[in-house]
């Protein structure tokens, strides 16, 4: 490979995926190029992978991968306050490659704290951003439905606020991980009534203050609308990307409740997340690392989507080293 190409992983078609060689970006005003060292994947890559009826073939290089870090290589005219060689994390959306670019504005530096950690920041600064979202006081119950590498961080994060955390998840290793991040209660999500009258049992018949839907699909949403108490909050923080979904709006309307939808379109507000959480991990507070459970090379990314979709043993995210 020489000095101006890199690998990309290019999606070909659906479940097919090739690693072409590139020209690598130059950036343009106000951006920075990105020597990537790794790149999160995330449940939200599933469905486009596998293929969806308005998905168009071939991919960009290095799409889908939103989930980059790495070290700064070159820097754009007009940027300032970054140099080359600084470790960031970005918001970005071409980063199963060896290179990406990004705005200077979507890149948030890297302390010595984080030296050499695996950091996929985009989905930290949705964890931070929808915990705030969801505006869990102390001494609430909070019912958090799917415990992946999202469900993990906001147990935590509500354990953390003095709030009881119920989690409800598929498997035991989620569960047992739910218990490590502070979990006061976990209940097996396998039965929808079973899962109704063990939450009202613990809540006095009440139902959480808060529920926090982590999952995306119908039946988790089901389930959240049901669990939450009369006046409480439901947040949506699952990604719904593969249809149209029903609700029960006359039992929405007659719990009176707030409903999130809490996946963050604002720049300002996404980077504030992702700031937070970079200060969450560097200060101790949050540790990635049993959340990180596998790494992949760029060559093998299908095989990370599938262990993504299919969730063997303890898997909780997969990341592609670069």
């Amino acid at each position: 490979m020489s000095a101006m190409t890199m690998r990309a992983a290019v999606l070909r078609g659906p479940g097919e995926i090739a690693v072409a060689t590139v020209a690598v970006p130059a950036p343009g005003p106000g951006e920075v190029l990105i020597r990537l060292e790794g790149c999160g994947v995330c449940a939200s890559n599933v469905e486009p992978w596998e293929g969806q009826p308005w998905s168009r073939f071939p991919g960009e290089p290095g799409g889908l991968g939103h989930e980059g870090w790495g070290r700064i290589a070159a820097l754009g005219p007009g940027v300032e306050g970054f140099s080359a060689g600084d470790r960031v994390a970005s918001l970005s959306g071409r980063s199963f490659a060896e290179y990406d670019l990004a705005p200077a504005g979507m890149v948030a530096r890297l302390p010595a704290e984080l030296e050499a950690l695996p950091f996929p920041g985009e989905p930290l600064g949705c964890a931070m951003n929808i915990f705030a979202r969801s505006a869990i006081r102390a001494g609430q119950t909070v019912a958090i439905i799917g415990i992946g590498f999202l469900g993990a961080i906001l147990t935590r994060l509500a354990t953390e606020a003095g709030a009881r955390v119920i989690a409800i998840s598929r498997r035991e290793t989620s569960l047992a991980l739910a218990r490590e991040m502070g979990a006061a209660e976990t209940i097996t999500m396998d039965d929808h009534w079973r899962i109704l009258e063990a939450v009202k049992a613990l809540t006095g018949g009440r139902g959480p203050e808060r529920v926090i839907e982590a999952v995306g699909r119908q039946w988790p949403l089901d389930l959240a609308g049901e669990l939450v108490a009369e006046g409480g909050r439901l947040v949506i923080a699952g990604y719904h990307q593969d249809g149209p979904r029903q609700v029960n709006m006359q039992m929405w309307n007659w719990k009176g409740i707030d409903v999130a939808n809490a996946h963050e379109r604002d720049d300002a507000v996404r980077m504030a997340g992702l700031r937070a959480g970079i200060e969450a991990v560097a200060s101790g507070r949050l540790d990635l690392g049993p959340l990180l459970t596998g790494s992949y090379p760029l060559e093998r990314l299908g095989e990370a989507l599938s262990a993504t979709r299919d969730k063997p043993g303890a898997f909780v995210k997969a990341w592609i080293a670069l």
